[in-house]
């Protein structure tokens, strides 16, 4: 009797064992990440419960070929031509010419800066005057003929000289994101017009049509670095408003047959990134890019962030891969970015989603100590995913 005894206590050793070093739930880190960013949600909230609405049709550029109606950017990394003052401009890579139009882009992270806050805050307290001031700003962009943008991208980042408007300059609407999502958690609210719901998934719906067949659009989908993976992103992000099925499916057969396999090394990097003059900052937005797409697009019977190609290419290598050079920078073995190396990293969004969906705590204490509020332009522009209460389920 003493034997089976013993035996019984030494077979539960090991699950006792495994039964302390057992990561936290998921369900608890998701609980420590909204407690992180409860404080910044309702500071930003009451900043953007008193702004106003300002679109496209606020400014213009005289060197836009498109109307009061039509967004408008130049390329970042084109300058006047010392040799050629009047001529076309001139490429340097990865420095910005500060004397570019982009006043449209500023509303356009403004506007998607007020509705993420908005939406987060009505996410953490049910309160309607939230998804009242949203519906303000959602209005002058979407519906309201006097100030909406149309729903294509024709003239961004343009070349003086060169282009009226090129496809690379779809990724600038990647700032659309959050107000799609935002408008998902918002939309069943009360205050929420079945009207206004419908002007805007109805605009949604003209830009994934233009996304999808205009020639600068498909260039774009087919671009091989982080400008692909954000044209894949963006469809995924605005399928889901429009519960467009065939796009979703799209959007993950493109992650794991082309996204994965062609930009991600074996060793979890990127190096179509990492040769370029920004390769830190660059290898962050795309990862952050794959992420979303792993926390939009997951199904229970398709979960990206446990897909491997036979490879193993997958999210969690990618992430495993640059977490220790987000834990420490000094560790980095590429080139420093040209510009703006001192400001990254911030609270990057694949942390945040990676370490509830692997329940790692490293990658999330890491995270809470990251800036979570970040002022340096060029930083927000790259970091399209500031909320991430609104995407957390």
């Amino acid at each position: 009797m003493l034997l089976r005894i013993i035996a019984l206590l030494l077979a539960l050793l090991p699950a006792a064992h495994a039964t302390r070093l057992a990561p936290p739930p998921a369900s608890k880190l998701r609980q420590e990440a909204t407690r992180t960013l409860r404080p910044y949600v309702l500071k930003e909230a009451a900043w953007a419960l008193q702004q106003e609405p300002i679109t496209v049709t606020a400014s213009n550029s005289p060197r836009s070929a498109g109307g009061p109606h039509d967004f408008f950017s130049e390329g970042d990394y084109w300058w006047p031509d010392p040799q050629n003052p009047g001529g076309p401009y001139i490429q340097k890579d990865g420095l910005t010419n500060p004397d570019n139009f982009t006043a449209h882009r500023l509303a356009m992270i403004r506007f998607s800066r007020i509705v993420g806050a908005l939406a987060s805050a009505y996410k953490l307290t049910g309160d309607e005057k939230y998804v009242r001031h949203a519906l303000t700003h959602l209005r002058a962009w979407f519906t309201d003929p006097q100030t909406l943008m149309n729903p294509s991208l024709l003239y961004a980042q343009a070349i003086s000289g060169r282009f009226t408007g090129r496809g690379i300059g779809i990724i600038d609407t990647v700032q659309l994101m959050e107000v799609a999502q935002g408008v998902l958690v918002m939309q069943a609210a009360k205050s929420f017009d079945p009207r206004d719901l419908a002007g805007i998934k109805s605009w949604f719906a003209q830009y994934l049509t233009w996304l999808t067949t205009h020639p600068n659009a498909r260039e774009e989908m087919n671009a091989a670095n982080n400008h692909g993976t954000c044209w894949t992103v963006q469809v995924a992000a605005f399928a889901r408003l429009t519960a467009n099925q065939d796009l979703l499916a799209l959007c993950r057969t493109r992650y794991k047959t082309v996204h994965l396999p062609t930009q991600m090394a074996p060793d979890g990097s990127f190096p179509l990134e990492t040769k370029r003059t920004k390769p830190y900052g660059y290898s962050l937005f795309n990862l952050d890019a794959m992420a979303m797409l792993c926390q939009m697009l997951s199904t229970p019977a398709d979960n990206l962030w446990g897909y491997q190609t036979p490879e193993g290419r997958g999210i969690r290598k990618g992430i495993e891969f640059l977490y220790p050079f987000v834990k420490d920078k000094s560790a980095w073995p590429f080139p420093k970015d040209v510009m703006y190396w001192g400001n990254w990293p911030v609270a990057q969004p694949f942390l945040v989603f990676g370490a509830v969906q692997f329940q790692n705590p490293a990658w999330l204490s890491t995270w809470q100590q990251l800036e979570h509020a970040p002022a340096v332009p060029e930083v927000v522009r790259n970091l399209p995913v500031r909320n991430p209460l609104i995407w957390l389920n």
